[in-house]
């Protein structure tokens, strides 16, 4: 069971890690608390934005929209290959998803398929937003490849866990296809090796 990082442990765990980090707003304050737990932590969840252009996308995944509020993530991962901070605590990324997945995650093996959506994710992942069109054209650049990849080593390094505890939307919660345009085993592996 991992207690969440700090927002200066976050801000510093990134920068050692080689991430180009912007800070939005007063996002250290910024989070859905009140609407529920933010931990036990255990792993890092990616996601795709379906938005383009940096700006709107970074506003939108810091607000939010009427049916649901932000932040919708912790960080946005521009196409630059910046990581937009936007939140700290419980944010809106996860929804439900799978107890099985997530006692894989903590246990760092193999993902079972998501069948079910039973389980808060929004209290035990960090959640990163991408963007990108999600339509499976959309390029994603290798600056945001390595700043995904950047991004997720930090954290688990921080907290000692393995690649197994990156996950995709698409691996946790049934209907969810993101991030699509890159295998998350290819991220892991990325991962993996980043934190040898």
């Amino acid at each position: 069971m991992a207690s969440p990082m700090s927002a200066s442990s976050l801000l510093k765990a990134l920068k050692a890690e080689g991430v180009t980090v912007v800070e939005v707003g007063d996002w250290r304050e910024h989070n859905r608390n009140h609407k529920g737990a933010w931990g036990p932590v255990h792993g890092v969840m990616i996601h795709h934005t379906v938005t383009e252009g940096s700006a709107h996308t970074v506003d939108l995944c810091r607000n939010g929209y009427e049916s649901l509020p932000g932040p919708l993530c912790h960080g946005v991962i521009t196409k630059d290959g910046r990581v937009h901070l936007v939140g700290h605590g419980r944010a809106n990324h996860a929804g439900l998803g799978d107890d099985e997945v997530l006692r894989a995650v903590i246990a760092e093996k193999a993902l079972p398929p998501d069948n079910e959506a039973n389980t808060d994710g929004n209290a035990r992942f960090y959640g990163f937003e991408c963007e990108n069109l999600g339509d499976g054209k959309d390029p994603w650049p290798a600056a945001q490849l390595e700043a995904i990849e950047r991004a997720a080593a930090a954290i688990c390094r921080y907290h000692g866990w393995n690649e197994r505890s990156v996950i995709g939307h698409l691996e946790w919660q049934p209907g969810k296809v993101d991030p699509r345009g890159f295998t998350m085993a290819s991220m892991r592996e990325r991962v993996r090796d980043r934190l040898k």
